[in-house]
């Protein structure tokens, strides 16, 4: 005789009410041929617990006995895809022999009363006819019967395979972002927060910042020198407005070591705000380029420009003087042109002089040579330079050389170089501490017998006017009859090459 079940309605036992489809499929399914039997003889434990199974809205199956008898409930026929329903009333291990593995332990564990907890379990399933990649979350419990003895293992499943492979691609991404920051010829750095908090910067950024530890800082924790520069105020307006903020060779100094000095560099930048998933700024992105080196070349540049306009209207003036000065000392055209020609050939030979030396000034000796290279009879052979090296200023070197051009001039047509047997010797020293001075003579000796002359040339003009007063120099002309002499005495401060230093 059987006990017809007390909560059996036409429509099936009561327990399986309100399962959905699945409840269905378990009221209809031919359990005698399992080793649960027919289901009006299921033991108590086993219904309520199909019960629970079957009303929860999350995937949950029931493994019952040592087989693992499969029942589940209508989120895990979804996940089971086109092995659904085919899966019911087997047997776990047969179910899911891909999985064979993690269902034995699943079923030793929870048989033996213990419980199992895996988070992104990788599994490779074959559903709707191919392998597939999945990844799920699972939770094994026993199901304990009225003695405390384990009768089946309920297991409990959460599939995460959306939400892994999202963030895979977000590693992915990731990474990519971060070689192509690495690779990035600019610096860069991504900010987040209103604190504006280093979360990524690329190798060019450590390198502006002197290779700090920025990341996971905020920006005046990381760079306290910046504070009060504006820069934190300006991010914290991109912040707030969502408005983009370029500048163009901005002023920041930065204390790249930590007992270094505050060094003064130049950036072109963008500060771009991002966006975050609700439509508000999330974050800033730093893009820029370190443009110290351009900023101080064209500053440089600037003051060459400067330099050479002053030069050249220095020039324009001593060619101008050379012009007045020698039509005013002649009455005969050919004389002026000659003289003239010359003069201006002595102006050019120091412009050379000057301009392969980058206009940093030229050496003593090298500017008396060019000064008398151009004397005929070989005069030049008959001159002696005796002095040491001594540098001198564009300046110096174009007025010294065209004096010294008249005095070979003059010697040449009336002192010793215009006789067999003369000889000139120029010499020159520096003499005197703290405030040495540049002392030079010019000597003449084996000319015809001199004579001062009658009236001052331009020569002499040149020499009075353009060294003495130029360089607040003493000058002495002195014509005994034995040989002329010139000497020539000045601060080495007024006259000395002192090299240019690049702006700051």
């Amino acid at each position: 005789m059987t006990h017809a079940d007390p909560g059996a309605t036409p429509a099936g036992p009561a327990f399986l009410s309100g399962g959905g489809e699945m409840g269905t499929l378990v009221r209809d399914f031919d359990w005698s041929g399992t080793a649960l039997g027919p289901i009006e003889r299921w033991p108590a434990i086993l219904k309520i617990t199909v019960g629970i199974v079957l009303r929860s809205p999350v995937a949950m199956a029931l493994l019952w006995g040592e087989d693992g008898i499969l029942i589940y409930n209508d989120a895990y026929a979804g996940f089971s895809r086109d092995r659904h329903p085919g899966l019911l009333g087997m047997q776990v291990r047969q179910a899911w022999p891909e999985a064979a593995s993690l269902s034995d332990k699943a079923m030793r564990v929870g048989l033996a009363g213990g419980t199992l907890s895996l988070k992104d379990q990788p599994l490779t399933l074959t559903l709707n006819g191919r392998p597939r990649a999945v990844w799920v979350d699972l939770d094994y419990a026993p199901v304990l019967d009225e003695h405390g003895t384990s009768v089946g293992v309920l297991a409990v499943m959460v599939e995460t395979t959306d939400r892994v492979e999202a963030e895979q691609q977000r590693r992915v991404e990731t990474e990519r972002l971060q070689q192509l920051f690495a690779q990035a010829p600019g610096f860069m750095a991504m900010l987040s927060g209103p604190d504006h908090v280093f979360d990524l910067v690329n190798p060019a950024y450590e390198q502006l910042i002197g290779h700090r530890k920025a990341v996971g800082k905020p920006v005046r924790e990381a760079l306290p020198e910046v504070v009060g520069q504006g820069f934190i105020d300006t991010l914290s307006h991109v912040f707030d407005s969502g408005q983009t903020y370029t500048g163009q060779a901005i002023r920041i100094n930065l204390q790249r070591s930590p007992d270094g000095p505050v060094e003064e560099r130049f950036v072109d930048f963008v500060y771009q705000p991002l966006l975050g998933a609700d439509g508000t700024v999330s974050g800033i992105f730093v893009e820029g380029h370190d443009v110290t080196d351009r900023v101080r070349g064209e500053a440089h540049l600037r003051l060459l420009m400067n330099e050479l306009n002053h030069r050249l209207k220095n020039t324009l003036a001593t060619v101008q003087a050379i012009i007045r000065q020698t039509l005013q000392g002649t009455d005969e055209m050919r004389d002026a042109r000659e003289a003239l020609a010359a003069r201006v050939a002595a102006l050019s030979r120091a412009q050379d002089l000057l301009t392969k030396r980058n206009w940093q000034g030229s050496n003593i000796r090298d500017v008396a040579t060019a000064a008398i290279a151009p004397d005929p009879d070989g005069a030049d052979r008959r001159i002696r330079l005796v002095g040491p090296p001594l540098a001198l200023n564009p300046r110096a070197a174009v007025s010294l050389s065209l004096a010294l051009h008249e005095l070979a001039t003059n010697a040449a047509q009336h002192g010793a170089l215009c006789a067999d047997g003369g000889r000139i010797d120029i010499t020159w020293s520096q003499t005197g501490n703290p405030e040495p001075r540049l002392n030079l003579e010019w000597r003449e000796y084996g000319g015809p017998p001199v004579v001062a002359p009658s009236h001052k040339g331009f020569g002499t003009k040149l020499i009075e006017r353009g060294l003495a007063m130029e360089f607040d120099a003493r000058i002495s002309l002195d014509y005994p009859p034995e040989g002329f002499a010139f000497r020539f005495s000045a601060a080495m401060a007024a006259l000395a090459d002192r090299p240019e230093v690049a702006p700051a």
